[in-house]
């Protein structure tokens, strides 16, 4: 039976909980980079042995740090994030442009086929690879320079690449979501890429159903099925069911249709989970009770997952990439919260268990499965 490793990114170091198939049992190892923020932590799914980490400090700028063992031992890769080319401006709040700035990676993604390849989000949006495990990095400059890009602004958090998704079906389609551009889909590796956010309407941009600027938190899909997608927008969860085409509303009766993360069951793609937070202004759960609501219609139809959750009195926040799935049977959920707690689920959701307590704000939690 496999056995899983969940690797946590928090504002003050990353933490490892590893457990076996029966997932009753959690070893923490950590904190790794103690006292530094690690906005993201993510493992190969070509090596277990490979891990890669985003640690990112005001002071000292942005560096990306490699594991070949597991997270025993640490690699530093340093810094080779450079704009492709005259950069240019983009438009800030006031509606000045702005020269693009490189402040932070917010999301690693590997390449489900190589493990030396891996792809970065980052801040001010643009994406980034890597073929040589993270010694060196350069910009896919076709998305920065899509037309578009000088009206991109910033969200609350700033102008962040935060979601990349590969096809496993097409190594050359990937899907990204900026915030607060959109969603983006290229069918060339990163060449070309085209807007795709048809049916997407923000209230507070002049043109609210424009072709960019819409504030996307985070967009998942199922790798069997990878033309179905779904989101966790700035207000509503939306469905495609053409690669992008055009998207509709299933936030259905969701207590409310904000949040940040959105993920699908492993192993079914029409069951979906969200966490709803108050508002965009109280970025806490509905009536201080922590629920993950799960749909097993691919929306619309949502029942609150509450056993082994704070109930009362509970005011923390899941971040966009603090929800992940293993892909054991039955299919193990994972998140992370701004309080500290990391919750697992061994039945789908059905209920939950604190696996690690007390731990700095988490900023990101994923899976890596071990043989």
């Amino acid at each position: 039976m496999s056995s899983v490793r969940v690797l946590v990114g928090t504002r003050k170091g990353a933490f490892i909980l590893t457990s076996d198939g029966k997932r009753a049992q959690w070893n923490i190892s950590g904190p790794h980079f103690g006292g530094w923020e690690i906005y993201h932590l993510k493992g190969s799914p070509v090596d277990p042995d490979r891990i890669y980490a985003s640690q990112t400090s005001e002071w000292f700028g942005q560096t990306i740090h490699r594991s070949d063992n597991g997270g025993k031992t640490w690699t530093t890769m340093g810094n080779q994030f450079v704009y492709e080319g005259d950069a240019g401006t983009h438009e800030w709040y006031d509606g000045t442009q702005r020269p693009w700035k490189f402040t932070r990676v917010w999301h690693l993604e590997p390449s489900l086929t190589d493990v030396d390849t891996v792809y970065a989000g980052v801040e001010d949006a643009a994406l980034f690879r890597t073929r040589d495990g993270g010694a060196t990095w350069e910009e896919l400059p076709g998305l920065r320079q899509h037309p578009s890009g000088p009206s991109w602004m910033p969200g609350a958090g700033g102008l962040c690449l935060h979601t990349i998704l590969l096809d496993p079906g097409n190594p050359g389609r990937m899907f990204i979501a900026i915030s607060a551009a959109g969603a983006f889909r290229t069918g060339d590796a990163g060449q070309t890429w085209q807007p795709v956010n048809r049916g997407l309407r923000s209230d507070y941009i002049p043109d609210a159903e424009a072709e960019t600027g819409h504030c996307v938190h985070r967009i998942a899909m199922h790798p069997s099925r990878p033309d179905v997608l779904f989101m966790q927008k700035h207000w509503d969860v939306m469905r495609s069911d053409d690669a992008g085409e055009s998207w509709h509303e299933v936030s259905g009766n969701l207590p409310s249709d904000f949040g940040f993360p959105i993920a699908v069951h492993a192993h079914e793609p029409d069951t979906v989970y969200v966490v709803p937070i108050k508002s965009d202004s109280e970025h806490y759960p509905p009536g201080g009770k922590l629920r993950v609501y799960r749909s097993r219609t691919g929306g619309n139809e949502w029942e609150a997952l509450t056993r082994g959750l704070p109930q009362s009195d509970c005011y923390v926040n899941v971040l966009r990439d603090a929800m992940a799935v293993d892909s054991l049977d039955p299919c193990g959920v994972y998140f992370g919260t701004t309080g500290g707690q990391v919750y697992a689920s061994a039945d789908a959701g059905d209920s939950w268990s604190t696996i690690a307590r007390d731990l700095p704000s988490v900023m990101s939690v994923e899976v890596q499965m071990l043989p």
